[in-house]
């Protein structure tokens, strides 16, 4: 029994103690010993077990299961002994074996192509069978075929890239100091923290990363660097502690000791001593590899989107699914459902198959390559991008536009504009006045202390009211020149933040000169060339989250310790010292469509710092809640801070923003523009830029808290109307959570949208009241987001159903994960209005012509079944079912894709035409049915003509019917298009040059001499006058009146572009 099985001293050692060397060799012990009692169930048991364990083991040392922290050993040869994951990316969705079955699930999935395969599948029973194999598998195969070769290509390109960095070459330090041959990268382990590094510290962009192109500063083990050689490190008794993988990017926690050092030394490692995987560099540990790198672990694979036009197009099938069932079962009834009825339902089922056409997928999909194609050849928006080639169409429906400020209404291009220091502010045209202040400070001490001499501390001007003015000048141009993350280069490479960039440029305009930075010191140049040097004791990098950053120096001449910040006011305001002016002259301020930062900050005694430094430390080492820990050190000193001074900065607005947001405007798109700033800042942006015209009306949601709140305020807008919406961050989250739906409807109601103090988080999970707008919102929404903010516009755009990125100074992330990518904002007014119009009404005509050309054959053969006693008989077979839909009528058809009702400049010129696309009438209930009757009609009356004219030459009746249902397609199209391109007319004559020498060369092989009435293609009938006027006067009975209707329509009714094109 199992408790035997299970009881088995040997299966119980091999799976308490299993070894890779012996896993075979102690399977086949197990499955002898213990088989013997159980037969081949005890065999099969105990490999399943085995394999199992062993599995689970393998899995686990390949990053499997659950992750776990890691120790990396030095100097410790017997610990060394362990399993990491393979050091290989792979980012191909099939394998060898996997390619075909994962590619045709993909296909099948979906009920119209399932449909089509259960169609072709059917004709192998006898009893079910109308025709010839290939009339069915032939056109089956071909969609199959050119999705097969798509996915195929794709495959390939991924396999290339992967192999091509898998295939780099790594060189490892040894004991013997000497790096052996190269090997392939992929059997090496990445780098990833913490470096080693024997050459100092160094600078990396993560551009690839997170889209940021800023250079950002990595720092060393600091014991490790007092080593003489790289060698050395492999000397050294130590280890290093990371944590357990996961997908943060922007944090890491471990910690490297030293145990040979009496006594030990332990230092934390943090996200500023990682390297990133790929990182050139001199010596290093490696902790993760392979699947556990974070920067694999935040590769994921973005939401299929599939366009409103595509949906619009599948519920159309359905409805033509269900009109097939319907006119089947109308067929046996005529029948009064004799014999074996339901046979012939199924019959008719397959007669009548041609009413939802196969070839109107691979028509839309060609149509969208197209369209692409001609997107990123369009001169006049150079540098634009398609990265999703699946919804083009998309770009005619737009509703909504979700738009950032900071990198796509604006420059991203930062200038100092003002200074306040409470009781006066400095412009740009009072800057003098404040090189005036430190010239004076620096010329008098360096007068009371000699040439070459140090500055003395508390040295003064002489009057009392010039020494305070300049002294408070100095204070505040001293902060700002030494509260920053940015380091002096002499060369073109990236920067930091560009507002930070600004405020150092002005302290050089001012005679204040940053001249060198390292990871310990900065030094300053005077106006009098004297070089200050401070010491860098800590620095407090700037977060998303605590929206501040702080630096602690020591000035060498005087010994004092000095802690500035420099922060937004939201959070400033809370740590410096009462005063009655912060709030205030933020708020002017903002007015004026500045960015505010307020500078600070405050005298450390000795004691003070070396107590704070020690808690610092131990804060540091912690590795379980270490940022809180450290945040809660850190906030000890942020309490009284004196104020200094308030920094205003400008970023221009891009060029062409304002005539590109009058044009979104009036096409009938709503602009909701999102952004990081204070509410009067934003408010300043919005009018600047004329996103709100001068004319209308500003509702500043009040700042609400809790239910009661919000329920009265929404109840003060909904009074309101046509009027643009101000609101903040904390609002909108408040309103999303109690009455999402009721701020829904009517802020979709207001012409343009205000979020104000609105930062989205990085966590995928966590993406905010912003990111939900874009689900909430019942109709299409589209979401441009910038690059300059990195990660934090991702999540929008993947959420949107068409996002665009513009790419902007800091990097590229939103712009390679959009839709589209574009270079200026103003390119997205000739991207929609020209190319998203046009595309979306080719689609829509493209479709519904080719469903218009299988319902009039379907209707063709619902009249030759009905006249023939409704017998389940198709009335075309073989070669002329298939090139009915390709080589005669697919060229024309396609060629759709080329027609445009207005020229581009037209267009531009006139938005509003963008405006009727809206209500998706191009392609609706109302535009199908027309297309229906159409079909019906011609088909009907192709057919009932041919009977009428031909009734003594009744066996000539597939020839006759053939060939007036393909000069009635060709000349519909022909009615159809609405600006002739050259491309077209060839696409007319090859069709029809096709069809005529078929007639001539294979008018055997498409007759197939096996038609239902023996009727093949004579060429000598079809070539006789009585042939040629009859199948002209069916042709024109069948378009003629289709031709009126369109004149009188123009005539009386005509559309509102038909103006602009007269």
């Amino acid at each position: 029994d199992s408790g035997a099985f299970f009881s088995c001293p040997e299966l119980s050692s091999l799976i308490c103690n299993m070894s890779k060397e012996k896993f075979w060799e102690g399977m086949a012990l197990a499955a002898w010993r213990c088989g013997r009692g159980l037969g081949g169930v005890g065999v099969a048991l105990t490999v399943w077990v085995c394999l199992s364990h062993r599995c689970s083991e393998w899995l686990r040392c390949c990053g499997g299961g659950e992750p776990r922290p890691r120790t990396v050993w030095l100097g410790h040869p017997e610990k060394r002994d362990q399993r990491y994951p393979r050091n290989v990316i792979n980012n191909q969705k099939y394998n060898f074996f996997t390619f075909l079955p994962g590619v045709l699930f993909n296909q099948f999935k979906y009920f119209f192509n399932l449909y089509f395969l259960l169609l072709a599948c059917s004709q192998f029973v006898p009893e079910m069978r109308l025709g010839a194999l290939y009339t069915y598998w032939v056109p089956l195969g071909f969609v199959l075929a050119v999705t097969i070769i798509r996915e195929a290509v794709e495959e390939i390109r991924c396999y290339t890239r992967d192999k091509e960095v898998n295939a780099q070459v790594y060189s490892r330090l040894t004991a013997r100091g000497q790096p052996p041959a190269a090997q392939p990268w992929g059997r090496a382990a990445e780098w990833r923290a913490p470096p080693l590094l024997s050459t100092g510290s160094c600078f990396l962009r993560t551009d690839q990363l997170d889209g940021e192109t800023d250079w950002k500063l990595r720092l060393p083990v600091a014991c490790t660097q007092r080593l003489p050689t790289a060698a050395d490190l492999l000397q050294i008794r130590s280890y290093v502690y990371a944590e357990e993988p996961n997908i943060d990017i922007h944090n890491f926690v471990g910690t490297f000791t030293r145990e040979d050092s009496d006594p030990p030394i332990s230092e934390s490692l943090s996200i500023e001593n990682a390297l990133w995987a790929g990182t050139v560099t001199a010596s290093g540990t490696c902790p993760r590899r392979g699947i556990e790198l974070r920067s694999v672990m935040n590769t994921s694979n973005p939401r299929s989107k599939i366009g409103l036009f595509d949906l619009e197009v599948n519920c159309l099938t359905k409805i033509l699914f269900g009109a097939l069932v319907v006119v089947s079962l109308v067929m046996v009834a005529l029948q009064h459902f004799a014999g074996r009825w339901y046979l012939q339902i199924l019959r008719f089922l397959l007669l009548f198959s041609n009413i939802i056409p196969i070839s109107l997928r691979v028509n839309l999909d060609m149509g969208k390559i197209v369209y692409s194609w001609v997107i990123r050849r369009d001169s006049k928006i150079p540098g634009t991008v398609v990265r999703s080639s699946t919804i083009p169409e998309q770009l005619g429906r737009i509703s909504y536009l979700l738009t950032d400020k900071t990198g796509t209404l604006t420059q991203n291009e930062m200038v100092f504009k003002r200074l306040h220091l409470g009781t006066v502010a400095y412009g740009l045209d009072s800057m003098d006045e404040v090189q005036s202040h430190i010239f004076s400070i620096y010329t008098q001490v360096k007068a009371r202390c000699g040439p070459g001499s140090a500055p003395l501390k508390g040295s003064a001007p002489t009057t009392k009211v010039r020494r305070t003015m300049s002294s408070r000048v100095h204070e505040a141009v001293k902060a700002i020149a030494l509260c920053h993350n940015v380091t002096p280069v002499y060369e073109s490479n990236g920067v930091t933040d560009q507002a930070e960039v600004a405020l150092v440029q002005w302290t050089e305009s001012v005679g204040l000169t940053l001249v060198g930075r390292d990871q310990s010191s900065v030094q300053l140049r005077t106006p009098g060339d004297q070089i200050l040097n401070f010491t860098i004791l800590q620095l407090f990098p700037f977060t998303y989250e605590s929206k501040r950053m702080g630096i602690i120096v020591r000035d060498e001449s005087t010994g004092e310790i000095t802690f500035y910040m420099k922060g937004a006011d939201v959070v400033m305001a809370g740590i410096v010292q009462y005063n009655d002016w912060l709030e205030e002259e933020c708020g002017n301020m903002a007015r004026e469509g500045l960015r505010v930062l307020v500078v600070a900050k405050k005298s450390l005694a000795e004691e003070q710092y070396q107590d704070f430094e020690a808690r610092y430390v131990q804060a540091k080492l912690s590795v379980h809640d270490r940022s809180l820990k450290v945040a809660t050190v850190i906030e000890s000193l942020e309490m009284e801070m004196e104020l200094l001074c308030l920094t205003g900065v400008e970023d221009q607005l891009q060029a062409d923003v304002r005539p590109t947001l009058e044009t979104l405007r009036n096409a009938g798109i709503k602009v909701w523009m999102l952004t990081g700033d204070k509410l009067e800042t934003a408010t300043c942006t919005a009018k600047n830029a004329h996103l709100v015209t001068r004319n209308q009306d500003i509702h500043i949601f009040r700042l609400v808290t809790n239910r009661g709140e919000a329920h009265l305020e929404l109840n003060a807008f909904r009074r309101k109307h046509d009027c643009a919406l101000v609101i903040s961050g904390d609002s909108l989250e408040v309103c999303l959570k109690y009455y999402e739906y009721e701020f829904m409807e009517l802020a979709c109601q207001c012409p343009a949208v205000v979020c104000c103090r609105c930062t989205p988080t990085r966590d995928r999970e966590k993406r905010g009241p912003v990111s939900r707008l874009s689900v909430l919102a019942d109709l299409p929404v589209w979401s441009v987001r910038p690059a300059g903010d990195g990660g934090n516009d991702v999540s929008m755009i993947q959420e949107s159903d068409c996002g665009v990125g513009v790419e902007g100074k800091e990097g590229k992330q939103a712009s390679l994960a959009a839709d589209f990518s574009i270079t200026q904002f103003r390119h997205l007014g000739r991207l929609l209005m020209v190319h998203g119009r046009n595309s979306y009404k080719r689609s829509a005509a493209l479709s519904q012509f080719v469903i218009h050309r299988s319902l009039c054959i379907s209707a063709m053969q619902a009249v030759f079944s009905s006249v023939f006693y409704f017998a389940s008989v198709p009335l075309y077979q073989g070669f002329l079912i298939i090139g009915y839909s390709t080589i005669y009528t697919m060229f024309p058809v396609f060629s759709l894709v080329l027609d445009k009702d207005v020229k581009s400049e037209v267009a531009m010129l006139y938005p509003e035409l963008y405006k009727d696309l809206l209500k998706g009438r191009p392609l609706s209930y109302k535009t199908f049915l027309i297309w229906v009757l159409i079909s019906i009609y011609q088909g009907s009356t192709i057919m009932y003509g041919a009977l009428l004219l031909f009734e003594s030459e009744f066996v000539h009746i597939v020839a006759i019917s053939f060939t007036s249902l393909i000069l009635t397609e060709l000349l519909m199209v022909a009615l159809t298009i609405q600006s002739w391109h050259w491309l077209m007319t060839v696409a007319e004559l090859l069709s029809l040059a096709c069809y005529i020498a078929s007639l001539v060369f294979l008018h055997e092989f498409i007759g197939l001499g096996k038609q239902p009435m023996g009727g093949a293609f004579d060429v000598y009938f079809i070539a006789t006058l009585s042939f040629l006027w009859k199948v002209s006067v069916i042709t024109l009975v069948s378009c003629l009146p289709l031709y009126v209707l369109k004149y009188l329509r123009r005539r009386f009714s005509p559309p509102s572009y038909s103006k602009l094109t007269s």
